[in-house]
């Protein structure tokens, strides 16, 4: 069985892209959430192996969500997803715990590599 993805991002063209990159691969989409609030409530109900988060959406940000559900479950393992990243961003991205980071616009390859990044980083 494949590991669990649980999209979080506000573009409906992202969960279609996300949905075809990782078609035939280990990892299968479970959930989508188009903002924090969504998948904050979401993620206790779905328990997904992984969450990619993208960084800037309405209402919480990805940086706020992640911090919530990381203090939800501290084992959450999530891939931070941005197309405006800088330094800083990314630094607090694995202060608060992201495993790992991938830029827009990202390709297969790019995206099954951040995954593998996140499943293997140890808790």
């Amino acid at each position: 069985m494949g590991k669990r993805v649980m999209v979080v991002d506000d573009s409906r063209v992202l969960e279609i892209m996300v949905n075809d990159l990782l078609e035939d691969s280990d990892f299968e989409v479970v959930a989508y959430c188009r903002n924090g609030e969504e998948a904050i409530a979401t993620y206790s109900e779905v328990k997904p192996d992984l969450v990619t988060m993208d960084i800037i959406m309405p209402g919480l940000d990805g940086l706020e969500t992640a911090r919530a559900i990381i203090e939800e479950d501290p084992k959450a393992r999530i891939v931070m997803v941005s197309s405006l990243a800088y330094d800083d961003t990314i630094n607090e991205a694995r202060e608060l715990g992201a495993k790992a980071f991938v830029f827009k616009p990202f390709d297969r390859d790019q995206l099954l590599s951040a995954l593998e990044q996140a499943v293997t980083d140890e808790v």
